[in-house]
């Protein structure tokens, strides 16, 4: 259902108190409008703090500065004249008894009555003694086909003809920013160029940057790293590579559901978040961090403000990857938690749309310690498939070591004993490899020449894995994943080639 359907609906029920948190006043006041055409031609008044009551003649700044007597102004029409009163930045006032007690009996009286009160906020904060009589109703982001009338209507009034493919890729850029900025940015481009050019998506994407950071919920992330960056995990890859065109129009004639996303449980430095970021490039798709913490604020109502917001970001920016780093750590032991409830809610309505969602949004979640996870998180429907993330093979570390010297030193890569490397360092995650080749670069630096394999040799001689620091937890994992818990990301399980190596070497 539409806002305006939405809206019109309580309007015909005689919702007398309606609230719509949104930054977009201009936009909802217009819309607002529009409803009340067809549902008796209803007048619309619109108040502020500053100026009081605006347009009509005979009440103009009826109200200034005076919260209170803005209300009056309901009763002081007669109960039979249909009427919509908008009420600007209104949530600071709704603390005050006098206020939050007029509320209160006005709700009772509209009920008969063909009038409804809209407070228009940037926020929800909502005082617990107004939550049974106030309805929210979300105000959603401009979709595609209002987008694209704007667009269109901009390259008119600016005499522009542009061909429909660079529209399309235009309006797609644009999604997820409120038509203010979409014209904001736009106008700039005009300004710069003198007209809007295939230039200047790279403007609007730096738009969208900008407004993800300052929701300071969601990060807009650089996804640089390939498919061909990860060592190993090869049924991993085959399974992503194999769904990289089903977010195209092709997939969707052929009936194909968007893909839902993919919950990567194992071991720390294995590349759980190098994976999302590399499927991220590989389907050229934005790629957006959550930090789940960011959700949590400390005002009534505020932490499942944000899940709602974040909810609605990533759909309106989709299709895109919405990466979820160390996801135990954030839901972990949730019913423990002193807080209320929040963290249940916040939860629930995480798991809600992550079953029920129908939009391009493909989720990555990432998690050390899967015992810390909620069960509901594990039931199918939520993700397309649990993928265990293990300690990699000889064979794999042999590719991980490639991976890292052919981009450290790609001229001498020949040089290196990648055979040697990967035998000598079973137990070692691709996190430890990676920091074995920094301190074999240092034992080199610091004595002015290359270093060579005898430096990385005696680097990882140094360095304990997290295998043997953490055998408990690591062990549970493994016998979890092996009891068919999970799909294993690779064909060759590192546990087997730890197994041989100390069956050859008992003393190790």
């Amino acid at each position: 259902m539409s806002f305006s359907e939405e809206f019109e609906l309580l309007l015909r029920a005689r919702y007398p108190l309606i609230y719509i948190p949104t930054l977009e006043e201009e936009r909802v006041e217009a819309a607002i409008a529009k409803s009340a055409k067809p549902q008796g031609n209803r007048a619309v008044y619109i108040w502020d703090f500053v100026d009081g009551y605006q347009g009509n003649p005979n009440d103009l700044g009826f109200g200034k500065r005076n919260p209170l007597q803005a209300l009056e102004l309901v009763e002081k029409l007669p109960a039979e004249a249909p009427a919509i009163f908008i009420l600007r930045d209104y949530y600071r006032f709704l603390e005050d008894i006098s206020i939050s007690r007029k509320l209160r009996n006005l709700s009772r009286r509209l009920k008969s009555q063909p009038k409804n009160i809209v407070i228009i906020s940037p926020q929800i904060a909502i005082p617990s003694d107004l939550s049974e009589v106030l309805t929210i109703l979300e105000f959603p982001l401009p979709a595609v086909g209002e987008i694209k009338l704007e667009i269109e209507r901009l390259l008119a009034a600016n005499g522009q003809s542009l061909n429909s493919k660079f529209i399309d890729e235009l309006v797609r850029s644009c999604q997820g920013l409120s038509l203010e900025r979409i014209r904001r940015v736009l106008a700039r481009a005009i300004a710069t160029d003198g007209e809007i050019q295939p230039e200047n998506i790279e403007l609007v994407l730096e738009e969208k940057r900008q407004t993800i950071r300052q929701t300071q919920i969601l990060d807009f992330y650089p996804a640089t790293e390939k498919i061909s960056d990860i060592g190993g995990l090869d049924n991993l890859k085959e399974w992503l590579l194999r769904r990289g065109g089903s977010f195209s129009e092709r997939a969707r004639q052929y009936g194909l559901p968007y893909p839902r996303g993919l919950l990567l449980v194992g071991i720390q430095g294995t590349g759980k978040s190098l994976t999302a970021k590399a499927i991220a490039h590989h389907w050229h798709l934005p790629l957006l961090r959550l930090d789940v913490g960011r959700l949590f604020g400390g005002l009534v109502g505020e932490s499942e403000s944000r899940t709602r917001q974040m909810i609605q970001l990533a759909e309106a920016l989709a299709p895109c990857v919405l990466w979820i780093d160390e996801i135990d750590k954030a839901f972990g032991g949730i019913d423990g938690k002193a807080d209320a409830g929040t963290s249940s809610r916040v939860f629930g309505t995480f798991i809600t749309w992550l079953a029920e969602k129908t939009s391009p949004v493909f989720v990555v979640a990432t998690a050390n310690n899967i015992q810390a996870l909620p069960p509901e998180m594990l039931r199918k429907g939520r993700f397309d498939e649990i993928f265990f993330v293990g300690l990699p093979s000889q064979e794999e570390r042999r590719a991980i070591f490639a991976v890292h010297l052919s981009r450290l030193r790609p001229h001498n890569l020949k040089s290196y004993d990648l055979d040697r490397l990967a035998y000598e360092t079973p137990d070692f995650s691709g996190a430890e490899i990676e920091q074995t080749l920094i301190e074999a670069m240092h034992i080199g630096f610091s004595q002015n020449r290359d270093f060579i394999t005898d430096d990385i040799l005696e680097a990882a001689s140094q360095l304990v894995p997290l295998a043997r620091t953490a055998q408990a937890q690591i062990q549970f994992l493994q016998d979890w994943a092996a009891a068919g818990k999970a799909r294993m990301a690779s064909r060759n399980s590192g546990l087997n080639s730890r197994i041989q190596h100390q069956l050859q070497h008992p003393e190790s």
